[in-house]
């Protein structure tokens, strides 16, 4: 028998507006992001839908990041549109 393994995470793909934004992160600022786009490739219906467009905005208080995002019609892609840290 194979071991069980969780549910399978989305890959993160960022679009050229996101990837500006993260060149202009700090070191910290930065790994408080990943953590919240970790958390969005493995439950992405986190956030709060964007009225109107497919996009989700999602907003973790505790780190102090935004990610605006939408994800693929099968879920196993997750484009991030904007970043902030």
């Amino acid at each position: 028998m194979s071991p069980e393994r969780g549910a399978r995470r989305a890959r993160v793909v960022m679009v050229e507006p996101a990837l500006t934004q993260l060149t202009k992160l700090t070191a910290s600022e930065t790994h408080r992001l990943d953590r919240a786009i970790v958390a969005i490739s493995a439950n992405p219906e986190l956030g709060a839908p964007v009225p109107g467009t497919l996009l989700r905005d999602y907003a973790d208080d505790v780190d102090g990041v935004r990610v605006i995002f939408y994800v693929t019609a099968f879920q196993t892609i997750t484009i991030v549109a904007y970043v902030e840290a």
